[in-house]
């Protein structure tokens, strides 16, 4: 089955704002292949269906910082309101209020975007987790690798050699005689 919009299209527009993952309206609008003011007039006569969890206007800092991030600002591209941020339950909320047959199919694209996002988080904690573990064992092991690098140089070093004593050293040779007072 082939998506009316591409799953990675989607994606790549779902921004983090306020620790939420977020659609614009402008980037919804698009999606849906309507006007983001007919699609904000749809939402403004609905109101009671987006509740702060579900959308939020964005304060104008938000908004800045998003143009910032854009390359290039062309005239008459952005919008003087502040834009809508929907969450995936208010863009859930969106096909009940936008009643066409495209809104019901990039609906069902965006929700199967939101849900590959989410693997895709866990996918990556649980790599974050692994790499940490592994940052803990080599952190032993190099720990062990050292103290084994220790020994070797300590065993490569030329031994000591026996200080020398002064004086006379007493050594006792068995000597045997023979029968005649004669050494042999």
């Amino acid at each position: 089955m082939t998506a009316i919009v591409p799953i990675e299209s989607i994606v790549s527009k779902i921004v983090f704002i306020r620790g939420e993952r977020v659609l614009l309206d402008r980037d919804l609008a698009k999606l849906y292949d309507v006007k983001a003011k007919a699609l904000k007039q749809a939402v403004r006569r609905n109101i009671k269906r987006f509740p702060d969890d579900f959308m939020f206007e964005l304060t104008k800092e938000e908004s800045l910082s998003l143009r910032s991030q854009n390359v290039t600002l062309k005239r008459g591209q952005h919008s003087k309101y502040l834009p809508f941020a929907f969450t995936e339950q208010g863009v859930a909320m969106l096909s009940t209020v936008l009643n066409s047959e495209r809104a019901i199919e990039v609906n069902i694209a965006i929700m199967r975007a939101f849900v590959q996002l989410r693997k895709m988080m866990i996918s990556h904690t649980q790599l974050a987790h692994k790499l940490a573990d592994l940052e803990r064992h080599i952190k032993e092991h190099d720990e062990q690798i050292q103290a084994i690098f220790e020994a070797i140089r300590q065993l490569m070093l030329p031994p000591e050699r026996p200080k020398k004593r002064i004086g006379f050293e007493v050594k006792e040779a068995a000597t045997a005689y023979s029968k005649k007072g004669k050494k042999q």
